[in-house]
């Protein structure tokens, strides 16, 4: 049985930073596809940064200020958010994937889903 656990997010205001992170437990191949995702009040639930065996992608908006990373050892999927802007206000979820990230980046393809954590930029 597979759980993600987010944590880390918080209020901040516009320009701090913040790290968040997710623990995975139960077998993922490590080589598949775990993302960041963001759904605010009334959008579409959106992939902000994904990373697998072959490297990293990011959404245009968050591009050179977040920056996504694992610790394979610890079973933990981090993201680092820089500059943070009120627009980035949002619940951010970790997800992971039965793929590689270059097969999907849409939410309904994720299938391993972490509860959520809120980030409130003010």
């Amino acid at each position: 049985h597979v759980q993600l656990v987010e944590s880390g997010g918080d209020s901040v205001q516009p320009g701090e930073s913040l790290k968040l992170s997710c623990t995975i437990s139960g077998y993922i191949y490590n080589h598949y596809c775990k993302a960041w995702f963001r759904q605010a009040p009334g959008k579409e639930r959106e992939e902000v940064a994904a990373i697998d065996s072959d490297g990293t992608r990011y959404e245009n908006s968050v591009q050179d200020r977040f920056f996504i990373s694992k610790d394979a050892a610890k079973n933990t999927l981090y993201l680092e958010m820089y500059n943070l802007k009120p627009e980035d206000s949002a619940m951010y979820y970790c997800a992971a994937a039965t793929h590689y990230c270059w097969a999907s980046r849409y939410a309904n393809k994720f299938p391993h889903w972490g509860q959520g954590t809120q980030v409130t930029v003010s």
